[in-house]
């Protein structure tokens, strides 16, 4: 039997009222929510170093342009960056956790503002997706991966097709 509809009275009339149920996120996600958060904050403070003291030993970075950077040795030795001349910020759209609850990602929206000895500002912006594991019981990344935003196809010299896939015969 379906569930009654409730109604309410109103001066005009009845009206049919269809409450919208309030999404439920699993204990999971939110935790790596909030730790995407506390990575991001720590981050805007402390620059590349408080960066690569996120990462797993054997974690890498996937960055547009740029190879492949394995490992937390070498993470740290390219997250060499101080928060006054280069601003990384982020939040999180998303997450999910593995069914064994120690493996999950989050996935958002990143500005990256470089600025120059001037004082000028040039924003970099796309979107980001953390892989998260645990590691003797505690949340590190395991895979840091970006992409920039598509090509604005209105930029001069770009063109309307730009960054679209080739077309085949």
């Amino acid at each position: 039997m379906p569930a009654a509809t409730p109604q309410t009275a109103s001066p005009s009339g009845t009206h049919t009222f269809i409450p919208m149920p309030t999404p439920v996120l699993p204990p999971g996600v939110v935790e790596l929510l909030k730790l995407e958060g506390d990575f991001a904050d720590a981050v805007a403070k402390g620059g590349g170093k408080a960066f690569s003291s996120w990462f797993a030993d054997d974690a890498v970075t996937l960055n547009n342009g740029q190879p492949p950077v394995q490992g937390l040795t070498a993470i740290a030795a390219t997250a060499n960056w101080d928060p006054k001349n280069y601003k990384l910020t982020w939040f999180a759209l998303g997450a999910q956790v593995g069914p064994s609850g120690d493996t999950g990602f989050t996935w958002g929206h990143y500005d990256a503002t470089v600025i120059d000895k001037d004082g000028k500002s040039t924003v970099h912006s796309g979107r980001y997706l953390t892989f998260w594991k645990k590691v003797n019981g505690k949340w590190k990344v395991a895979l840091d991966a970006s992409a920039n935003e598509p090509i604005d196809a209105s930029t001069p010299g770009v063109g309307g097709d730009a960054g679209s896939l080739p077309k085949t015969n």
